[in-house]
C-alpha cells in the first residue's frame, strides 16, 4: 500500500470544513498542508489561524510542509497543532542538523524537502537522521504544474542512498501526481503521494484517493 496525503492547496476554501470531511471519510493516510510565504517561494498560502482550525477538524495525522524562510521559528508551534510530520527545505535552513534534531525534540517526525534544482548527495551526512525526503517534482510556490521528469531518476538516486546508508526515510513526492506518473514514481521507490488537483478536483475524490493508495 502507498501512503496518500491529499494536498490542502486544491481544496475549496470556502467549503474547508466540506473538503476536510471528505478526507477524514476517506482511505487517505495523511492530510499534506503546504504553508508558503511568498519570500521563500512567490505566493503565499494560509498560516496558524487555517492551521489550528485544520488541525482541530482533521482526523488524519497532519504532514506540514514549510515553503518558508527560516521554518525552525515556528517548531514549537507546528508541535502544539499535533502535527505529525514537520517538513523544511534544505534550501532554507542554514544549520539543517539542528533543525532536523529540535523537530525531534518537540515530538515530531522531521522531513527535509529537495526543489527540483537540489540534489539527491547534499542529504548524504543527515539521510540516516531525518524520517522523510519529500523531493519537489514541480517548482515550488502553485499548484497544478506539470510534473518535472527527471523526478523519476532522482528517485532511483534517492532510494539508492537509503539503501546503501542504512536510512529508514520514506521517500514522498509533490507535484503533478496523477493517474499517469503516481505508478511510475511507485515503481521508481516512493513511498508517499502527495496529491492536490487530482484529488480534490475529481469526480470522485474518495475513489481517488483508493486508486493512488492501492498502487
Amino acid at each position: 500500500m502507498t501512503i496518500v496525503s491529499p494536498s490542502l492547496l486544491a481544496a475549496d476554501f470556502l467549503h474547508l470544513d466540506r473538503d476536510i470531511e471528505m478526507i477524514n471519510r476517506s482511505e487517505a493516510d495523511w492530510l499534506h498542508l503546504d504553508v508558503m510565504d511568498g519570500t521563500f517561494v512567490p505566493n503565499i498560502s494560509f498560516g496558524f489561524p487555517v492551521l489550528e482550525a485544520v488541525a482541530k477538524a482533521c482526523k488524519k495525522p497532519l504532514d506540514v510542509h514549510y515553503m518558508i524562510e527560516k521554518p525552525e521559528r515556528y517548531i514549537s508551534q507546528t508541535a502544539r497543532l499535533g502535527a505529525m510530520m514537520m517538513n523544511v527545505h534544505q534550501e532554507a535552513c542554514v544549520h539543517l542538523h539542528r533543525t532536523v534534531q529540535e523537530i525531534h525534540q518537540a515530538g515530531m517526525k522531521a522531513g527535509v524537502t529537495l526543489n527540483p534544482s537540489t540534489p539527491v548527495s547534499v542529504l548524504e551526512d543527515i539521510i540516516c537522521d531525518v524520517d522523510m525526503v519529500l523531493l519537489m517534482s514541480v517548482n515550488p510556490g502553485f499548484g497544478g504544474q506539470t510534473f518535472i521528469e527527471n523526478t523519476i531518476q532522482k528517485v532511483q538516486r534517492l532510494r539508492r542512498l537509503i539503501s546503501e546508508s542504512g536510512s529508514k526515510a520514506l521517500i514522498e513526492v509533490d507535484g503533478g501526481v496523477q493517474g499517469e506518473t503516481a505508478p511510475r514514481l511507485v515503481q521508481a521507490g516512493v513511498d508517499v503521494l502527495v496529491s492536490g488537483s487530482y484529488v480534490f478536483k475529481a469526480k470522485d475524490p474518495e475513489g481517488t484517493i483508493r486508486s493512488l493508495r492501492a498502487l
